[in-house]
């Protein structure tokens, strides 16, 4: 793999095959207020004997692409479409010569124009624009030029590509589904057809927001197997068609397995030992357990808290567990795990103390209940004052005055709010850095239509008033997103998920899948990358903001099944999801500077005290604590605290002035599990 930008001499002999991975697609001038290109440099694209190069004069990004005089020379591109449709492909070279350059344009393998001929240029540093249309489907296409004459390609500055649908009707919801053919490890899930203008291509099965599997849209059936025994999985269906438009949600069913005649447990693993301890990790083994159907997993365990699950098969003796706080003491052991769920008993207990915290920013010392009482505590905004916070609770809609002593007061609910049965409802909360003199206060909640960005009135006692900024915002049982932020540039940021219809996430139209940046009215912020209300894309849904001492943002975003995410976001950045889960090395994507298994993490809130970034995780049920290094990009080893301690951990708060954050649960519901009233506010000392 290469990386650099080569200055050979066109006509070299040589050939070079590269692969360049570089910078993301950036948005080009639109060309009316209908339809954007979005441009795809050259020089990020894969070449096949040519190289990239900066030698002339005119050209776009960093460089373009000089492919050597070979028949067969190419250059592909990887060009994302947000819904299939009819694509105007531009083309921008030179031809500093009379030779004739032509190249065979393939899309998906498929030539689309033959031996198609590249004008000549008055010389190398002048650049011509050749367009042609081809369909293009929803999603990653891969446009290739491939030379066909001794001559070589032309050199190739960028494609500029405009989508415009040729099929914009979603399907209708899937009907209600059931469940029939229920065993121990396996259920068929059954539903009613969507129907659709063109056809329906295709069902997303998802199970508490988590993508499931998914079935050919003639189906109305679907055997989910290698499912756990015993268990209720919450399952819900999308509809989709060829063009990527996407149905509303089905009703849900719960669909419970049988429980497994295995009864017998593995035997207890073998002794446990500890070595190679640092401030936050250690390095276990132990001996193998023994089962009649064998072990299927064992658990790293303090008590019953579940510190890390090792599968395979089999699965490993030994773990490198990490994310342990520093100068704190700990008592583990192992059990041993089947497929039906028999759990062994405990190995030996191991206790140790990890090392001293390395001097990098302070440390959570220690943890209070502030309030109780609460359902669903979603938001919390500090006042400019530092001594009041406001806090919404998602299902009830209300807005309370929270005092640092705990003392809590209602002061209004959001009037059109609504629930979806899963994540929407009352989301985010933003105090105007103006508050002092326009008393004006921010949320997001889901309503009839969507999700929202509203505005109301708040004097100190009582919320008044209420006007919508900003509608168009896609719903959904789950991936609403909902966190709202305001930079050090006086903008209000929001955070915005999929709504479960990935491919939203890469349509810079969209406002969803998005940080969004805009004014205190509700207008695009100056300077978007993208001349919308759109920073950043490629989210899927992100839950968590903040800004540190730098004036740089944060963000914390739930993965599917693989990674959750801590980014450092940029202006017309794409963040990868759908193509992406975590780290990848497809061109053009921004990657995490953090990753965590989803079992560990879950990620909403965020906070951000003395350049440390502290993430509140929800199935982890624990903080995160992960220092930034100096004023670099770079980030520290992670730590967690309170692991299985309070439950599940929603938002995280900076107290202004006082090294304390506020940390609120959500146990109440999403496999809390608790009832109403359950949830808590706590304050944490950081020293």
């Amino acid at each position: 793999m290469r990386t650099t930008t080569l200055t050979a001499a066109r006509g070299t002999a040589a050939a070079l095959t590269a692969v360049l991975l570089c910078a993301a697609p950036v948005q080009a001038a639109p060309r009316s207020a209908a339809a954007a290109a979005t441009r795809y440099e050259a020089e990020s694209a894969t070449i096949v004997e040519g190289a990239a190069e900066s030698n002339h004069s005119g050209y776009s990004g960093t460089g373009f692409v000089n492919g050597d005089n070979v028949v067969g020379s190419y250059v592909e591109f990887t060009v994302t479409a947000a819904t299939a449709g009819t694509g105007r492909i531009a083309i921008r070279h030179s031809n500093g010569t009379t030779a004739d350059r032509s190249a065979d344009i393939a899309v998906g393998g498929t030539v689309v124009s033959a031996a198609r001929t590249f004008a000549t240029t008055a010389d190398w540093d002048t650049w011509a624009t050749s367009t042609l249309t081809t369909p293009l489907k929803a999603g990653t296409n891969k446009i290739r030029l491939t030379s066909t004459t001794a001559d070589g390609l032309p050199n190739l500055d960028y494609l500029d590509v405009t989508v415009t649908p040729s099929d914009t009707e979603a399907p209708t919801a899937p009907g209600q589904p059931t469940c029939t053919g229920v065993t121990e490890n396996s259920i068929t899930l059954n539903w009613t057809a969507s129907t659709d203008d063109v056809g329906v291509a295709a069902y997303d099965i998802y199970e508490h927001g988590n993508k499931f599997g998914e079935a050919p849209g003639t189906a109305t059936t679907k055997n989910l197997t290698g499912l756990a025994p015993g268990t209720t999985y919450n399952l819900t269906l999308f509809a989709r068609d060829a063009a990527g438009n996407v149905s509303s949600v089905s009703p849900i069913v719960d669909c419970t397995t049988l429980r497994s005649d295995d009864t017998t447990a593995p035997s207890a693993p073998g002794t446990l030992s500890a070595s190679d301890l640092t401030a936050n990790g250690v390095v276990l083994k132990w001996g193998a357990a023994t089962d009649d159907k064998g072990v299927t997993a064992y658990e790293v365990r303090s008590g019953s808290t579940v510190y890390k699950t090792v599968t395979g098969t089999p699965p490993a003796t030994t773990t490198t567990l990490t994310g342990l706080a520093c100068a704190s003491p700990y008592t583990l052991d192992i059990v041993a795990e089947d497929a039906a769920g028999n759990v062994s008993p405990p190995s030996n207990a191991v206790t140790f103390t990890t090392p001293a915290c390395a001097t990098d920013g302070g440390v959570p010392s220690g943890i209070t209940t502030v309030s109780t009482g609460w359902s669903i505590p979603w938001g919390t905004y500090w006042m400019p004052d530092g001594k009041t916070a406001l806090v919404t609770e998602r299902d009830s809609f209300k807005v309370f005055r929270a005092t640092a002593d705990g003392a809590r007061t209602e002061v209004g609910s959001v009037p059109e709010a609504v629930m979806t049965n899963g994540e929407g409802g009352l989301l985010g909360v933003a105090v105007d850095p103006k508050w002092s003199t326009n008393h004006r206060v921010y949320f997001m909640h889901t309503a009839s239509e969507g999700n929202r960005i509203a505005r109301m009135t708040y004097d100190g006692s009582s919320l008044g008033g209420y006007e919508v900024l900003l509608r168009g915002i896609k719903k959904s049982r789950y991936h609403n997103g909902g966190r709202l932020a305001f930079g050090p540039d006086g903008y209000l940021y929001a955070s915005t998920g999929e709504a479960q219809t990935p491919d939203l996430a890469q349509d810079k139209d969209s406002l969803n899948g998005k940080i969004l940046r805009m004014t205190t009215d509700g207008g695009p912020a100056p300077g978007n990358p993208f001349g919308n209300h759109v920073y950043s894309y490629g989210h899927r849904n992100p839950q968590g903001l903040a800004f540190d001492r730098n004036g740089r943002l944060w963000e914390a975003e739930f993965g599917d099944s693989k990674k959750d995410e801590l980014n450092l976001i940029e202006p017309g950045k794409n963040y990868g999801w759908p193509i992406c889960e975590g780290s990848c090395t497809t061109s053009g994507m921004t990657n995490p500077k953090k990753t965590w298994n989803i079992s560990e993490a879950s990620p909403s809130g965020i906070a951000i005290v003395r350049n440390v970034i502290y993430m509140a995780a929800l199935k982890g049920e624990r903080l995160w604590r992960v220092p930034i290094t100096g004023d670099t990009e770079n980030l520290g080893t992670p730590s967690a605290y309170y692991v299985g301690t309070y439950g599940r951990l929603r938002t995280v708060t900076e107290v202004p002035g006082r090294d304390q954050l506020w940390l609120s649960t959500t146990n109440c519901d999403n496999k809390g599990n608790e009832p109403d009233g359950s949830d808590k506010l706590f304050r944490v000392s950081i020293t």
